[in-house]
């Protein structure tokens, strides 16, 4: 992979934008691209010198939109636009997704769609390089029109206004100017409504939920996988000529990738003809269960490529006296598949918790609570009450934001897709998906440490072996949230999947047969 990505030309892909935000990739303008945004905004001069009424650039915004704006007072309205659509409230987004936001937004202007001056992208880019990030309040956008209120807070620095992430420090941004001995930037006409117009905070989030899902789901299948050695299930169902008569990708993926992770396991050997007949769902089931969520979550990845490529702005300026007044800052696009893929994370956790406490149940030669000396010892009858818990909240957060509209700009834009809120949702659930994993891995560790001297395949070896070196095997009781804390790290610095991968790659088992390309992130 180039350590270089070219700004309105390259394909911007999810792993891309983690990397330019990490500073892994350096993000540049290339003389073509310099030259498209030149062009871009000489039209939106020609624009205001001819005094050709062009929404945004010489009028006022949203219900104002039939006020003219004189030429002398063009670039005035940028800065109030930026000023008095800053409305944000609550914490602070993570510096990452700001980060994700300000390369986003890049990349859209980048195209010559959208009459920003070549200064702009030029500080931004700066921000973005120096990791210099805007302070973002995480409500207030209601997903169309742009994320309004955040891209406002996002771009406030521009202007010498706001506060950003300086030298690992919040600081004002008028005393970050004087350090760096810069002035603010000077916006040009439509520049205030190109900033602060687009997607990019639904998107950035977007962008994270992709990363962290993809990670989830892997996490899934290996957990899964030792959870069922634990309770001694088959592997039956996952037999590729099962799921080759209802051949849902994401079914086929995980199938194949349990059948890889359990085949060479002296466990599974150790009971093929044990005579029971077939497991609970929450085992046999994992293909179909966990198979729908990776379908979810590829719907979700092709919808996000698409916008991390596209133009959100309005109005769109194709020349002088070509511009279209749109919607294309309308989320909607981008909100339905983030409810769906939020129902999909939740469906994780749901099944992971089934799991969870099918291993404390005393089926299956496990000792009940998964502890010798249940009685004296609760063992581990509390940390299943915790998936209860992080499921049930999950499955609060899974009503759709997108299915509620409420009219703003005095009915101008009467309806609206609260895509912010349902990015912002996604990862919430995702939060508490890592936790249940990190809970259901604390469990089968402890199961598979009973069918000790067996061995499983050389993949969840490792995989257990890593669990092992952050937490002992309890013979009694102690404090759990000590355990589940440095599970959940693994599970959620993705450690833990690169653990799997590096042995699977040593024993030349492929993990993701042929579905590596398409469920990528690159």
């Amino acid at each position: 992979m180039s350590d270089i990505f070219k700004y309105g030309i390259d394909t911007l892909s999810v792993g891309k934008a983690i990397d330019i935000a990490a500073g892994k990739i350096k993000g540049i303008l290339v003389p073509e691209v310099i030259a498209r945004i030149q062009t871009s905004h000489g039209y939106v001069q020609t624009i205001v010198s001819q005094h050709t009424t062009v929404y945004g650039i010489n009028t006022g915004f949203g219900p104002l939109c039939d006020t003219k704006i004189s030429e002398e007072d063009t670039r005035a309205l940028q800065y109030n636009i930026l000023q008095s659509h800053s409305v944000g409230v609550g914490a602070s987004i993570p510096e990452e997704v700001a980060r994700i936001m300000l390369i986003t937004k890049v990349h859209a202007l980048a195209q010559g769609y959208s009459g920003a001056a070549l200064t702009t992208l030029e500080r931004i880019i700066w921000h973005i390089e120096n990791k210099v990030t805007p302070l973002v309040p995480e409500k207030g956008s209601v997903g169309a029109s742009g994320d309004l209120a955040p891209l406002s807070h996002l771009f406030l620095p521009l202007i010498g206004l706001g506060h950003v992430w300086y030298k690992g420090q919040k600081t004002d941004m008028q005393a970050v100017l004087q350090q760096e001995n810069l002035q603010p930037v000077v916006l040009g006409p439509k520049e205030g409504l190109a900033l602060i117009n687009g997607t990019q905070f639904i998107l950035s989030f977007a962008v994270k939920a992709v990363h962290r899902l993809h990670n989830a789901l892997e996490a899934a299948d290996i957990i899964g996988a030792l959870s069922l050695e634990g309770l001694m299930g088959t592997a039956k169902p996952f037999d590729p000529r099962l799921h080759a008569i209802r051949p849902f990708p994401g079914n086929q993926l995980v199938a194949h990738r349990l059948k890889t992770l359990l085949d060479n396991s002296e466990i599974m050997a150790s009971h093929v003809d044990c005579g029971r007949v077939q497991d609970p769902y929450s085992l046999r089931c994992m293909p179909q269960v966990h198979g729908a969520s990776r379908t979810a979550w590829l719907h979700l990845l092709e919808l996000t490529t698409i916008e991390l490529n596209a133009v959100t702005d309005n109005p769109i300026i194709f020349s002088a006296t070509d511009t279209i007044s749109g919607g294309n800052f309308h989320g909607q696009p981008m909100a339905l598949p983030l409810d769906y893929a939020t129902v999909a994370a939740a469906e994780l956790g749901n099944i992971s918790d089934r799991r969870c406490y099918m291993m404390i149940e005393g089926r299956y030669g496990l000792p009940k609570l998964l502890i010798n000396d249940a009685g004296l010892n609760s063992g581990f009858m509390i940390p299943q009450y915790t998936t209860a818990a992080l499921v049930t909240e999950n499955k609060t957060l899974c009503f759709p934001a997108s299915a509620d509209s409420v009219p703003t700009s005095l009915g101008q834009e009467d309806h609206v897709s609260m895509g912010s809120i349902s990015g912002r949702k996604l990862n919430q659930v995702i939060d508490n998906l890592e936790y249940i994993l990190a809970i259901e891995l604390l469990y089968a560790a402890q199961a598979v440490d009973f069918r000790r001297p067996m061995k499983s395949g050389p993949v969840l070896e490792a995989v257990h072996k890593y669990a092992r070196e952050k937490v002992t095997f309890a013979d009694k009781d102690r404090i759990f949230a000590n355990d589940i804390a440095a599970l959940h790290q693994i599970v959620a610095d993705q450690s833990l999947v690169r653990v799997a991968n590096e042995a699977a790659a040593q024993h030349q088992l492929p993990l993701n047969g042929i579905y590596h390309d398409q469920f990528g992130l690159y």
